[in-house]
């Protein structure tokens, strides 16, 4: 116990000593004259004392609110708040890298702490940046302004040692402010320790919390801070900037360099600054663009937008030669595929929004091209190749040889690029005459209007060419079975989409045929569309028997071939609902397509025909029409004809007996 005790009392005269010698230090530097003072504070910083280089980013760090760029609204924010003496507790700096969220804690915490070049100034947003507080933090030397990495210190202990030091005053300075960067690596025990302190903290002190990850910080924590979110710069902001930096250094470097440079730092003034430094070192004093773009292992834009055009075209040779070419000169393989999903995202959205071609950082040659790009492709060509893009970019991430994972991509891209759309495809099938009919229709064994399809083939347009179906119906593929197949007997195979047929190879052509469905033996028990009726109330499904009553407008019929036009409540997916069930249950494959232009009435309407008639003969009586007048929610619910009615006489009339007894004969 006294061993604790009495390195409780050093360590307390320790600080005491500390904060006195701190105190004297500052009284003695606020009474000497300025040059000397100047001098004094000169011998602490020896990096700028001894001339020694800066990096760009660290050189041109904002050291006031009106450095900042790209964050009006946090600091308009800070300087009505500083105005109105409404100072929070605890700040909050959320955003991605190098969008100034550790040099926004600095500044603020200059403002607290600015005392003026004459020693009496008060909290303000405009730091002077002369006096001993503003130079001392600006270096990260202030024994008031403690800076805490919590990526390397997360645990509880660390800040136990914060929560301990906050009961003694600052030092030197009017407030002590803890900047905390990285908060969110902190362990959950080490923000639930915080979070008294956090909340009611001593008037002296302040704290200032940076983060990337902003979700991972809790709720609770958040509730207790007041929130900034840095935004990303802007193109049009961060060229000013580098171009402001660069005139500085006295570096010439070109616009379309500095776009590059922009383009490649996403949002970041510092990965931008950091670039520019790289840039102008690399051009020895004249940066050009050809340049940057070899820094930073980037294709030539407009060679990526001529290999676009190659992949578009189909034009597979080409498009690989220009990969080559490029990964010769130096560019990566991923970069190649990355610039291309760009630029294909690029072009969507200026299709849909043309006011995103207007960016700084895109060439005017880039853009005119990209404009003409985004007027001749369609949507679904666009989309298709974004999808593949970024399959390909996962491809390329995963493969042992990137080159030859980038090849394989653009071979990809090259195949899909001639494949017609879905809409075009179907326009062609619509368009594509039915194949001929020889023999005429009917004929014995064919009362449904059948006619026979022995042998008889239309010859395809090469591969995956379409078949018509009877009637101008819709029409399918037809597929082609392997060589050595037999031509006749029922297809077993796996069925397909409604209204896909048979395909053998022609005689004597040997090319791929589409063929219509024949009547063989299996078909030849169906005769006509009643049988068919039959055959599904044969099997009870109840739900397909009504919508082919209902639904079904028979344009024609042949054994194996349905063409009808849907009426107004059939689903969407009839045809194929109706050929796959004929197929499982007859073991033929079935063709039934649509047709536009069929007006035949359903079974449902001729079968309720008769008694529609009827209910309207009804309806027209003036005695029904005075009954409904008089009782407006009366129905006909049911109609008996005088013929019905005798029916139903005679059979509850007691059958006639010819020999009666007669008890009183004899």
């Amino acid at each position: 116990m006294e061993e604790r005790w009495t390195r409780s009392v050093l360590s307390r005269s320790l600080h005491k000593t500390q904060i006195i010698a701190r105190e004297s230090r500052a009284a003695a530097l606020l009474l000497c004259p300025k040059f000397i003072r100047k001098a004094l504070m000169s011998e602490q910083s020896p990096e700028t004392s001894s001339g020694q280089y800066q990096v760009l980013a660290r050189k041109y760090r904002p050291e006031t609110f009106a450095d900042l760029v790209g964050q009006d609204a946090m600091v308009r924010t800070l300087k009505n708040a500083f105005a109105a003496d409404r100072i929070a507790q605890a700040f909050i700096m959320t955003g991605i890298r190098g969008t100034g969220k550790t040099t926004t804690a600095r500044i603020i915490a200059k403002g607290m702490n600015c005392i003026g070049p004459d020693g009496a100034g008060g909290p303000t947003t405009e730091p002077c940046g002369q006096c001993e507080h503003c130079l001392s933090i600006m270096e990260g030397r202030h024994v008031d302004v403690m800076e805490m990495d919590a990526a390397s210190r997360t645990g509880v202990g660390d800040i136990r040692e914060i929560i301990d030091s906050v009961a003694y005053r600052a030092a030197s300075a009017r407030y002590k402010i803890y900047i905390i960067d990285e908060v969110h690596m902190l362990s959950t025990s080490a923000f639930n320790a915080l979070l008294k302190t956090l909340e009611e903290p001593p008037a002296h002190v302040k704290f200032i919390f940076a983060t990337t990850e902003i979700r991972k910080v809790p709720v609770t924590v958040l509730s207790r801070c007041q929130r900034f979110d840095l935004r990303r710069i802007e193109p049009e902001v961060m060229i000013k900037l580098l171009r402001k930096i660069a005139s500085a250094e006295a570096a010439e470097i070109a616009e379309d360099a500095l776009a590059l440079i922009t383009r490649a730092a996403e949002g970041s003034a510092r990965d931008a600054t950091s670039l520019l430094d790289q840039a102008i070192s690399h051009g020895a004093g004249e940066t050009t663009a050809e340049q940057v773009r070899a820094m930073l292992g980037l294709a030539d834009r407009g060679r990526v937008l001529d290999l676009m055009d190659m992949i578009l075209r189909g034009d597979a040779a080409a498009a690989l030669t220009e990969l080559s070419a490029q990964y010769a000169e130096g560019a990566d393989p991923m970069a190649v595929l990355r610039d291309l999903a760009e630029i294909t995202h690029w072009v969507s959205v200026v299709k849909i929004t043309p006011d995103a071609a207007e960016d700084p950082t895109i060439s005017p040659d880039e853009r005119s091209r990209g404009q003409d790009m985004a007027g001749r492709l369609p949507m679904r060509v666009l989309t298709r190749m974004w999808q593949m893009l970024l399959k390909a970019l996962e491809e390329v991430a995963a493969a042992p040889n990137a080159m030859m994972a980038a090849e394989m991509a653009i071979i990809r891209l090259t195949h899909v690029a001639d494949l017609p759309s879905p809409e075009e495809l179907l326009r062609k099938l619509q368009d594509t005459p039915p194949p001929p009919h020889p023999g005429g229709t009917g004929g014995p064994g064919h009362p449904g209007g059948g006619m026979p399809m022995h042998g008889m083939a239309a010859p395809a347009a090469g591969r995956g060419a379409p078949a018509a179906g009877g009637g101008g119906g819709a029409p399918a593929y037809a597929s082609a079975p392997p060589q050595g197949a037999p031509q006749g007997g029922p297809n077993t195979g796996p069925s397909m989409s409604a209204g896909s047929v048979n395909a053998t190879n022609a005689t004597g052509g040997g090319q791929a045929a589409a063929l219509a469905p024949r009547p063989d033996s299996a078909l030849a028990r169906f005769p006509s569309f009643e049988h068919v009726i039959e055959l599904i109330r044969k099997h009870r499904d109840v739900k397909l028997l009504v919508e082919v009553e209902g639904g079904v407008r028979l344009v024609s019929y042949q054994p194996g071939r349905i063409d009808f036009t849907p009426s107004a409540q059939a689903s969407k997916d009839l045809a194929a609902r109706l050929g796959t069930a004929l197929q499982n249950w007859t073991g033929s494959r079935w063709v039934v397509s649509i047709s536009p232009d069929g007006d035949a009435p359903t079974i449902a309407e001729v079968r309720d025909a008769a008694a529609n008639a009827l209910r309207e003969t009804a309806s027209a009586h003036p005695l029904v029409q005075a009954v409904l007048a008089n009782f407006p929610k009366a129905k006909i619910t049911r109609i008996r004809t005088p013929e019905e009615m005798e029916a139903e006489v005679q059979a509850e009339a007691l059958p006639e007996v010819e020999d009666e007894w007669d008890p009183f004969e004899e």
